[in-house]
Parts: structure tokens; C-alpha cells; sequence
């Protein structure tokens, strides 16, 4: 996929917020085209994400996720300057990774 993620985070208070909105077109396998074939299913599965090389969070996702996902959560620690790292592999094997330095 040749768009980037936007990933925005922040630290207050010692916790660390992070925004990620994902291009994907998340099809899952249900839809016709306006020929009546099924579009073959290509969905995100798994998301990871490490602050400082440090994995943090990972989830697993399946079709019912939206096109473009948008995806946030919270965690203890991180400073301003350090980085945080989202990768995500769909069903076709396909990987993104994209990374942001945490805000003040």
C-alpha cells in the first residue's frame, strides 16, 4: 500500500495516547462488484505497536473492521521524543509499518 498511516501521540501525565488512522480498503469477501462477482476478502488481521522497540500492544482484527480504520489507545510511560511504531499485516501477506515521535 503506498499511503502512510497517520499516527499522532502525545504524553500527558505519563500516559501516552496514541491516534492511528489506517489506509486500507478492509473488503470482507461479502461484496459485489456491478458485474454480480464477489469481491475477494483483503482485510487487515493484526495490528502491533512498540514504543522504543518495546511492544506494547498487538490486537487481532478480522472483516467486520471499516475501510480507513481509525485506532487509539493509551499506555504507561513514553517521553516527548521517543518513538512509537504501528504495524499492521493484512490476509494477502501484505505488512505496513509506520512510526511517529511522541509529543509533549
Amino acid at each position: 500500500m503506498a499511503n502512510p498511516m497517520r499516527i499522532r501521540a502525545a504524553v500527558k501525565d505519563g500516559i501516552t495516547e496514541v491516534r492511528v488512522l489506517m489506509n486500507h480498503e478492509m473488503e470482507t469477501g461479502q461484496r459485489r462488484d456491478a458485474a454480480g462477482a464477489l469481491v475477494p476478502a483483503w482485510f487487515i488481521t493484526e495490528v502491533t505497536a512498540t514504543l522504543n522497540g518495546r511492544k506494547v500492544m498487538q490486537t487481532q482484527w478480522g472483516p467486520s473492521i471499516a475501510k480507513n480504520p481509525y485506532f487509539a489507545f493509551k499506555v504507561k510511560g513514553g517521553a516527548a521524543g521517543e518513538k512509537v511504531s504501528v504495524t499492521w499485516v493484512d490476509n494477502k501477506g501484505d505488512t505496513r509499518t509506520d512510526e511517529a515521535t511522541i509529543a509533549g
